[in-house]
């Protein structure tokens, strides 16, 4: 297949390309940084520095949206927030119209959102069914998802005798934009949203934000501890990223979490406790609000996110409890 990538160089995009071209894939990323592509990426990925450089007789097969600047690096002033919102929401907004525009349009579009979808969820299990909640962190991620779905309104047809590309499990080869006159089985451009859970890897992330205090014995619980924590091995989002290319059964939002959310108390005691470490130390609520300001609510709310649509697709998940993905990367 032929893969147009956004956000290809940050730690997703990394882990997916190598999947991706493993399996014999032809990849572009788009980064602002082109000049990265090739050495974050891999030498044989093409790099686009705007996505105006999509013209529209080139061909992709599948798009993969995972473009938006990091949510949690900064406060969340106005220049901040318009910075976040461009990043996703504007982003997604022209790579639709990109796709509108294109002769040959991707039969899949599979786009970036997060489990903030949800707000402060509480003690709630949230499946895919859950309404968005309140705030700006799920206001950026049900405009992000919305931005993605005006792909759906798009309809493509694959071309007769067009051949299945090595390794991908589906055919998805040159593909025709939908015209009044066109006879025939059309179909519309499937879309995906991956409303993700903090990504667990030893290339960065998360984790590598949590592991220096706490190998030196300083872990600390955030807040009371009682907000829910979901949470993904990398190996297992690469891998249900790769289902959702394949299965053109599949389509509208997906928790890409693992099974098995925890508090962050629990959180804290299991990585304290990998790494044979104390963990009796407590950020307190007021002093991060008073840090962070709006955005400390990222740490202080929650979400109990459950992968209901993959388990109902037997997706199998290699690190289904924290303590095993631990094991493995620390």
């Amino acid at each position: 297949m032929r893969i147009l990538i956004t956000g290809g160089t940050g730690l997703i995009g990394r882990r997916l390309c190598r999947a991706l071209l493993a399996e014999g894939h032809e990849l572009t990323v788009f980064s602002r940084n082109p000049a990265s592509v090739p050495v974050k990426c891999g030498a044989a990925v093409h790099a686009i520095g705007s996505l105006a450089e999509w013209h529209p007789d080139m061909a992709f097969d599948a798009v993969i949206n995972l473009a938006g600047e990091p949510i949690i690096d900064k406060r969340w002033s106005a220049q901040r927030k318009q910075l976040l919102w461009d990043s996703r929401v504007t982003l997604t907004e022209e790579l639709v119209r990109r796709i509108a525009a294109a002769e040959h349009k991707p039969s899949v579009l599979l786009s970036g959102s997060a489990v903030g979808y949800y707000g402060n969820g509480g003690d709630l299990n949230l499946d895919e069914t859950a309404d968005a909640g309140a705030g700006f962190a799920a206001e950026l991620c049900k405009a992000w998802e919305d931005a993605a779905r005006g792909a759906e309104k798009l309809g493509v047809r694959p071309q007769h005798g067009a051949a299945e590309p090595s390794g991908a499990g589906v055919a998805a080869s040159h593909l025709l934009p939908q015209t009044a006159g066109f006879a025939g089985n059309v179909s519309k451009v499937r879309v995906c949203l991956l409303r993700t859970a903090p990504v667990l890897s030893n290339d960065g992330g998360l984790l590598a934000r949590m592991l220096p205090p706490f190998r030196l014995g300083l872990g600390a619980r955030l807040g009371d501890g009682k907000q829910w924590m979901s949470w993904v091995h990398i190996e297992d989002y690469a891998a249900m990223v790769l289902r959702l290319l394949r299965d053109e059964q599949m389509h509208g939002p997906y928790n890409m979490a693992a099974p098995n959310p925890v508090t962050n108390a629990e959180f804290t005691a299991t990585l304290a406790a990998t790494l044979h470490r104390p963990a009796f130390l407590v950020a307190p609520a007021a002093l991060l609000k008073l840090a962070m300001g709006e955005s400390a609510s990222l740490l202080l709310e929650g979400q109990r996110v459950l992968p209901r649509k993959m388990e109902a697709a037997h997706q199998r998940f290699a690190f289904p409890t924290l303590a095993d993905a631990l094991r493995d990367l620390v």
